[in-house]
């Protein structure tokens, strides 16, 4: 495995819209390395771990919402509408999902719906801009999890896309380092969260999904923030857990379900983004709410977007870091579930 400084990757990783094969001496330069060299094509995609990449990877334009379920924990606000409906200060959270798919470029939104769908496609249409929208009604989203949601889509995605689940709010910023196949959302686990983890190797690569309660042997788990690129080869080896999964009757599962089998066996790898000490939120109860929308209040998100960091943060594990543009970088914020 050729060696490559983690800095330089993460650098390596984020341009990827340019020519894959390039010379690296201005950005060893940028991070003080005493070495340059010029990487080939085959040597700079085996360092970086680039099974999937071609060497001409364009940025995803193509994004799943699944938006179905009932919001139960949202109660009496999902009474009437759907969860993603849920105003966050003055903005309903797919508002705000749609309005940063747009900034980041996407043209084609598939929204799987199931509770209230007609609240949603009256509330969007089939245009947002320059972005299509399609959806996809789940008959038994009341007796179904996200999985049989995920599988509703096998025979209408052909194309890399972005995953995304319709309760959560963040800072449109954050989706740029999103944008390229086989990459994963993750925030460093603290002790209110709750729900799937996984774990980092060294080369930012996801070793294994957990539960969030399970043992992780000593290793630093990192809570998925439900944001997933996923590239068209592991998308045609998802579809086909999804079938067997569904036709074992198994619909009540969590997708990650598949995620974890997948990585285990090697047929899929995922690249971590860092969205730690990011604006995020996952809003399934109304302590969520009220939390997230505090931390999007006026005031708060413009003091956020402005602070200046002290200095660079460097985690256990180099991963790729979401990173806000120069001054809108934040403080450190517990917005993580």
């Amino acid at each position: 495995m050729l060696g490559i400084h983690p800095l330089l990757k993460s650098l390596l990783l984020f341009f990827l819209n340019v020519d894959i094969c390039l010379v690296i001496r201005e950005a060893a330069d940028s991070i003080c390395l005493q070495h340059c060299i010029l990487l080939d094509t085959e040597q700079l995609k085996e360092g970086l771990n680039l099974k999937h990449f071609s060497s001409h990877v364009g940025h995803v334009t193509t994004a799943l919402l699944l938006a179905a379920g009932t919001g139960s924990r949202l109660y009496p606000l999902t009474q009437n509408a759907p969860k993603c409906l849920t105003i966050v200060n003055g903005k309903s959270m797919l508002e705000r999902m749609v309005s940063n798919l747009k900034q980041n470029g996407f043209k084609r939104l598939v929204v799987v719906t199931g509770h209230l769908e007609n609240h949603i496609r009256d509330f969007l249409g089939n245009q947002a801009g320059d972005m299509q929208i399609e959806y996809v009604f789940s008959p038994r989203y009341n007796t179904t999890n996200n999985i049989y949601s995920l599988w509703m889509v096998r025979n209408l995605i052909s194309e890399p896309f972005l995953l995304l689940e319709s309760d959560l709010v963040f800072d449109e910023s954050l989706l740029g380092a999103m944008l390229y196949p086989d990459r994963i959302a993750v925030a460093k686990m603290q002790p209110w969260m709750n729900g799937t983890c996984v774990t980092i190797n060294q080369s930012q690569q996801v070793k294994a999904f957990l539960a969030g309660n399970a043992d992780s042997f000593g290793e630093i788990k990192y809570k998925t923030v439900n944001i997933y690129s996923i590239s068209l080869n592991s998308w045609h080896e998802m579809v086909k857990r999804l079938d067997e999964h569904i036709s074992d009757g198994k619909v009540n599962d969590y997708y990650e379900t598949i995620f974890a089998e997948m990585i285990a066996d090697g047929s899929i790898s995922f690249e971590s983004v860092s969205f730690d000490g990011k604006p995020w939120y996952e809003i399934d109860t109304l302590e969520d709410l009220a939390k997230a929308e505090k931390l999007f209040s006026s005031d708060n998100y413009r003091t956020m977007k402005t602070v200046t960091p002290l200095g660079p943060v460097f985690p256990d594990v180099p991963l790729i870091d979401a990173a806000i543009p120069a001054l809108k970088a934040t403080v450190a914020l517990n917005v993580a579930k």
